[in-house]
């Protein structure tokens, strides 16, 4: 229940061992090894040694990595198979491994065959889009029946356009037709934003008719080099969408028909992961034509072992102990019970190296709390069981299996405090039996009620906040004590307990004669020690202001109120909830509106 103590490794060996020696440490997981850019920014380091792998190298993996990603992608949105709740690790020995590789370039060209189909894909999607869009523009004039290639004779033009629908289409014809009598206009459509309209103008009088357009914003349409009516080449249009989407699903198809090919490119993208790491951690190394040289660290207790694989690969090697103050990285080390709760510490952030865990600590009270604010038996029961089930079924790892296990733990922590304070699906047994038997029936509180002596549990929950706040007060003056600052911890942990404590049997009314000198020596004490580090008025200054921090307790200990007005709020949901179930009553109707108001 601590952080790790690390130890630095410095390793010198022969280039010819390195790979060996690399893919041991890998299988080993034990070493992290750490950048060198140090010994490179100096002169000395610089003149005779390189880095032992580039980015290009790295990259190269991660374009490969990119491509396997990308089929499997593919399979995964056209595949058939059922997709698992929660996605697991498949367990395979290390020899299925290496002879799933050996057919690396067949794998290879599935990836390419798969990637090829989907780009040919979406290539299809694009053209279907884009014919289904043209034959969207051509619709509006379906009506006009002369080819598209005839834009003009030999004395007149043939015009396509459109105006605004707020323009009037028929006064613009009338314009039109007025002010060029040699001309004709025809309404074809209208829809909410425009009004389609073909024109035919005699040549020498298309300026009088530009004019015209121009006042009423008219806009010609142009259709490239289309030939035929609309009509023909909307069923043409047609016809080539129904082509390119029998040819897009003959390609799902075959993409579905490679779905057996999934489980040799997972093989493939995780191997090439272990190359891009290897690859990444070799950047790490530093390397003269025939030796190499790194550094790194690793937990004090896995020393013996990575110790003979360095002697077995034939490595000169030094295992140390850290400088003072010198950070390492950090490992946590936790019982069964706190594990799953690393999952909360790292969501925020490691602790330092040199500080503690504070996981064990608040693992506890993050189950008490959490089950509290819930708060209900029944609740509490199937969440345990959802999370137990799932743990035994699957095999999970890392974050997803702290996460499970955590919310485990929190269950039953729900199904105790539901069961202390009496609530199973809030008051479902006792609205039932009044609804449906006319039976008073109910599960009564091992302790009590929440709903009937509210301040009973505040209390409770004052009580509970304030043995938690002293747990923050006693690490911090553990880790004073740790540093080489017991005085430290005496003024600015040790004062503080003594205060707090007979503030609340003064509150308490417990040998208050005694509190109260404990109170004035306390609160003495952090006057004169408050402001110890400051100079001048500043200590007097400091001290009263320290005293005054007393108030940022007091506010501590009331949020904890909280945990009253979450549990209440659980038990008071489902207690509404419940009576509305009820209002069906004791008919079939009532069963099931109570079976919704359950489920909900």
């Amino acid at each position: 229940m601590s952080i790790a103590k690390m130890k630095k490794l410095s390793v010198i060996g022969l280039v010819s061992n390195r790979e060996e020696l690399m893919e041991k440490l890998m299988t080993l997981g034990v070493v992290e090894i750490t950048d060198q850019e140090d010994k490179l920014s100096d002169s000395q380091w610089h003149e005779m040694v390189a880095r032992d792998s580039d980015e290009q190298t790295v990259a190269e993996f991660e374009s490969q990595i990119s491509r396997v990603s990308q089929a499997l992608s593919v399979l995964e949105k056209y595949g058939t198979g059922k997709k698992p709740l929660l996605h697991t690790k498949k367990p395979i020995t290390l020899r299925e491994f290496q002879k799933a590789l050996e057919r690396k370039q067949q794998i290879e060209e599935k990836v390419a065959h798969i990637n090829s189909l989907s780009a040919r894909h979406a290539e299809l999607t694009n053209s279907i889009n884009k014919t289904q869009s043209l034959k969207l523009s051509l619709e509006p004039w379906i009506e006009y029946d002369v080819p598209l290639e005839e834009k003009e004779t030999s004395t007149a033009d043939i015009i396509l356009g459109v105006v605004p629908s707020t323009v009037d289409a028929l006064q613009f014809i009338n314009e039109l037709e007025e002010k060029v009598p040699e001309s004709m206009a025809k309404l074809l459509k209208s829809d909410a934003e425009q009004h389609y309209i073909y024109v035919v103008c005699l040549k020498e009088k298309r300026d009088d008719a530009d004019d015209v357009f121009r006042t009423y914003g008219f806009s010609k349409v142009h259709f490239g080099d289309m030939k035929g009516t609309v009509k023909e080449n909307i069923s043409a249009l047609e016809k080539k969408v129904e082509e390119l989407t029998a040819e897009k699903v003959q390609i799902e198809e075959s993409i579905r028909g490679r779905e057996g090919d999934s489980e040799d490119l997972e093989l493939l993208y995780d191997k090439l992961v272990i190359l891009r790491d290897k690859a990444a951690i070799r950047q790490n190394l530093l390397v003269t034509k025939k030796t190499f040289y790194m550094s790194g660290w690793l937990p004090a207790k896995a020393a013996d072992k990575v110790s003979s694989l360095l002697e077995e690969v034939g490595c000169y090697y030094q295992i140390e102990d850290p400088e003072k103050g010198e950070e390492t990285p950090v490992l946590l080390l936790n019982g069964g019970f706190s594990t799953p709760f690393e999952a909360i510490t790292k969501l925020y952030a490691l602790p330092d190296s040199r500080s503690i865990d504070a996981t064990p600590f608040f693992s506890l009270s993050y189950a008490i709390f959490f089950g509290m604010m819930l708060g209900d038996a029944a609740y509490g029961v199937v969440l345990a069981v959802i999370t137990g089930l799932v743990l035994k079924k699957y095999k999970l790892e890392g974050m997803k299996y702290q996460l499970i296990k955590m919310f485990f733990f929190c269950g039953i922590s729900t199904a105790f405090w539901g069961a202390m304070f009496g609530g199973w699906f809030g008051d479902l047994v006792a609205v039932v039996g009044k609804t449906f038997f006319n039976a008073d029936v109910s599960i009564p509180p091992i302790w009590f009620s929440p709903l009937d002596d509210p301040m009973k549990l505040l209390l409770f929950c004052f009580l509970l906040g304030g043995i938690h706040l002293f747990i923050g007060m006693g690490l911090n003056g553990w880790l004073s004590i740790k540093d080489g600052r017991p005085l430290d911890a005496l003024f600015d942990v040790g004062l503080w307990y003594l205060l707090l404590i007979s503030v609340t049997l003064l509150l308490v009314g417990i040998v208050p004669t005694v509190a109260k000198w404990m109170a004035i020596i306390g609160a003495v004490g952090i006057v004169l020690t408050g402001g110890r580090h400051k100079r001048g008025l500043g200590k007097v200054i400091g001290g009263f202001g320290s005293l005054y921090g007393i108030t940022g307790y007091l506010s501590d200990v009331l949020s904890y109120s909280r945990l009253l007005a979450l549990g209440l709020a659980s038990s008071v949901i489902a207690s509404v909830v419940n009576n509305m179930g009820s209002f069906g009553g004791p008919g079939i109707k009532g069963v099931i509106l109570m079976a919704v108001a359950f489920i909900i």
